[in-house]
């Protein structure tokens, strides 16, 4: 089969196809050339920058595969292929530990101000350090504070473990779980059957009973966090965003930032990517990162193969 490889894959993977006998096309074509070029392809496999829709769907009739390397599948018209007897893969598992590792490195750096104090230590670290210092000694630690999380899939279990470990408490609320208690395994290193309840419960007690917030869910859905949203929540409260672009209101979330409604705030991603509004981006202590999450060493590893060996499967 011919399969095109449009935004990357792990030389690993790769490698695997062609050792199955596929023609690998790692050439990057550009979105709007994909219309007169896809049909050449048995098969494309992409990540978040291609967008496979229902236009280019009808214009690619040869079309019998479509791979997402990652967790969301919203910039496919999944449902749209599978009418059209297309095969949709993603590897929702293979990045689960790289995004819950970034959201609790996010919440850590916002608690001692160090996206503050990265950027001006290379302004005023040598000329005013101890005004610098002063600022940035008003730090909290986590331990005890409780971290919501909306969603509560892979990658929100994986963050409570690690949250958990660092004595902090755990509510949770997702659409398709009931509340009660779900019970968290920790990290595999530890012994299998350790494990701790988590409390499920309503988005309305997440919002109000949180010190941080942290969201897990996948995108397409609208806000998830507006006006209203913040209005219930603690003052103070920080929020962290390593999930989807457009499920927080950004300019709700700067109007709680200026009101001190919100005092910590991470983000990995942004309501248009690359970033149309620079005011978030501006904020002295917001943590910033360029939709990083999925983005280690290991998990681009796990993507590739995993997302490989589906499609060497679906095709033998």
């Amino acid at each position: 089969m011919r399969i095109l490889i449009n935004d990357g894959m792990h030389p690993k993977g790769v490698q695997l196809l062609k050792d199955a006998g596929h023609d690998v096309d790692t050439n990057f074509i550009l979105q709007e050339e994909l219309t007169s070029k896809l049909n050449s392809y048995d098969a494309v496999l992409v990540r978040s920058a291609t967008k496979i829709r229902k236009e280019l769907i009808d214009q690619s009739p040869n079309l019998k595969l479509i791979g997402r390397g990652g967790v969301g599948l919203d910039n496919i018209d999944v449902s749209y292929a599978k009418e059209k007897g297309i095969a949709v893969f993603n590897t929702p598992a293979a990045s689960t530990r790289s995004v819950a590792e970034l959201a609790i490195a996010h919440l850590f750096g916002i608690v001692r101000s160090l996206p503050m104090v990265n950027k001006k230590m290379a302004v005023d670290g040598i000329n005013d350090f101890k005004s610098l210092k002063k600022t940035a000694s008003k730090g909290i630690e986590l331990e005890g504070k409780t971290l919501g999380l909306i969603g509560f899939g892979r990658i929100a279990k994986e963050t409570a473990s690690i949250a958990l470990g660092c004595g902090m408490k755990i509510i949770a609320f997702d659409p398709y779980i009931s509340e009660g208690d779900v019970s968290v395994k920790l990290h595999p290193s530890y012994d299998n059957n350790y494990k701790i309840n988590v409390k499920t419960t309503t988005k309305g007690e997440v919002l109000a009973e949180s010190d941080f917030i942290s969201l897990h869910i996948p995108g397409g859905q609208g806000y998830v966090l507006d006006v209203p949203e913040f209005e219930q929540m603690k003052d103070g409260v920080g929020i962290v965003n390593c999930a989807r672009g457009g499920t927080i209101s950004e300019n709700a979330l700067i109007e709680a930032i200026n009101s001190e409604k919100v005092k910590y705030v991470a983000t990995d991603v942004f309501e248009n990517e690359p970033p149309t509004d620079d005011r978030i981006l501006r904020i002295d202590n917001v943590g910033l990162s360029p939709h990083i999450g999925a983005s280690t060493q290991e998990a681009q590893e796990r993507v590739g193969v995993q997302l490989a060996k589906s499609v060497i499967e679906y095709f033998s």
